[in-house]
């Protein structure tokens, strides 16, 4: 039987996560293509995120560490779950688990997060695989229009699909990792920058996570795109960054980045 995590008394060392549809999906491919880099066996393990683990009470820190292959040549170990950002209860959860967790965050224009995040949740709805399961079947002026009112329904948790706006309030996501966790363990890409540039981000991830930078990575990755059901209009998009104004200043001063770009 191979060797689990929990056999060898390791720890998962590293968590991604971020802005839904940020480029999370692209970012874990290239790390699952390091021979010095240990994934587990799917990318979302959704842990830290999981309310129904969590309120059995037991210790699962086994099941979770089960679902990676020990291999010595691996100098760490970690997953890819983007709501991990955004879910309230993951980050006190996470530093519980691990301390020394190293954590990289990758947001993106919260605008066209938001409607590539709809996109994805009503192309589901004209998908058959999910057979019912979609929930958004409402034009996006209209979803973003009634997002508080629908949102409700999930409380006093935060709603999973619902909820176009409120993940693109990055200040507050951000400052609550802040509380918990040194700057030295966390890492923040901007998406625009990733997406342009990919080798030095690249470069950079490797060297937070201590594995060999010069990894020779193949062809630029593309994940999880989706047909595009319609475009933002230019009224939808003036509504959101001023709804978003305010928080996108707030992420300049926390991160010293020029956001400029997302004001337009």
């Amino acid at each position: 039987m191979a060797q689990r995590l929990s056999d060898v008394d390791d720890k998962v060392g590293f968590l991604i996560g971020g802005a839904q549809k940020s480029g999370t999906s692209a970012l874990h491919k290239y790390l699952e293509m390091h021979p010095e880099i240990g994934v587990g066996d799917t990318k979302e393990l959704g842990f830290f995120s999981n309310e129904q683990f969590y309120g059995t009470g037991e210790s699962i820190y086994d099941r979770y560490e089960g679902r990676y292959k020990y291999d010595p040549n691996f100098k760490i170990y970690g997953e890819s779950t983007p709501i991990y950002l955004y879910w309230k209860s993951s980050c006190k959860r996470i530093r519980n688990y691990n301390k020394n967790m190293k954590l990289i965050f990758i947001l993106r224009n919260p605008s066209d997060r938001a409607f590539s995040q709809w996109n994805m949740e009503f192309d589901k709805s004209l998908d058959p695989e999910y057979n019912g399961f979609a929930l958004e079947t409402l034009p996006f002026d209209k979803a973003i229009k009634h997002e508080s009112y629908r949102a409700k329904y999930a409380l006093p948790y935060q709603h999973r699909v619902y909820s176009y706006i409120d993940r693109g309030y990055y200040s507050k996501q951000i400052e609550r990792y802040q509380q918990y966790f040194p700057d030295d363990q966390l890492m923040f890409i901007k998406y625009e920058e990733f997406n342009t540039n990919q080798g030095k981000v690249l470069r950079d991830v490797f060297n937070f996570l201590g594995v060999d930078p010069n990894f020779s990575y193949p062809e630029r990755v593309i994940e999880n795109k989706r047909k595009k059901h319609a475009s933002i209009t230019p009224k939808d998009k003036r509504y959101l960054i001023d709804l978003f104004r305010d928080d996108i200043e707030k992420v300049e001063s926390l991160l010293g980045w020029d956001c400029s770009d997302w004001l337009f």
